[in-house]
């Protein structure tokens, strides 16, 4: 065997074994993956909640719920809303994060045509 027909072997072998590892780097890469999403929310909260449920309110009341650097933001709509809404969804919302909310501040509207009859207040918890 010459050492052209050597190098002709090398190359040939070479060409069967690349899509090989290929296809098995790219299977482990794969593998190695999160199933569901591991990111938390300020407070220990599992980016995975559903917010709107976790608020209490009634879906048809509920357009918005925020984490936020101070507590909890939460757009709704009070026609549709029960009695004591704003205290209801704190409750709620600081008991996600085993803690008890310490003030309940209506925000105004900056455009109220944006949503016509929605409120926002906001939540600290202690």
């Amino acid at each position: 065997m010459t050492l052209q027909d050597h190098r002709a072997k090398a190359a040939g072998s070479t060409h069967r074994v690349g899509p090989m590892v290929s296809f098995c780097t790219l299977l482990g890469l794969a593998a190695c993956g999160d199933r569901m999403t591991a990111d938390i929310l300020p407070g220990g909260i599992p980016a995975r909640t559903n917010l709107h449920e976790a608020s209490g309110l009634p879906p048809e009341s509920v357009r918005t719920v925020s984490r936020r650097d101070f507590g909890w933001r939460v757009i709704y709509q009070p026609y549709a809303a029960p009695p004591n809404a704003e205290s209801r969804a704190a409750v709620a919302l600081c008991g996600l994060e085993r803690r008890a909310p310490l003030r309940i501040q209506q925000q105004p509207r900056l455009d109220p045509t944006a949503d016509p009859g929605a409120q926002i207040f906001d939540i600290y918890c202690a």
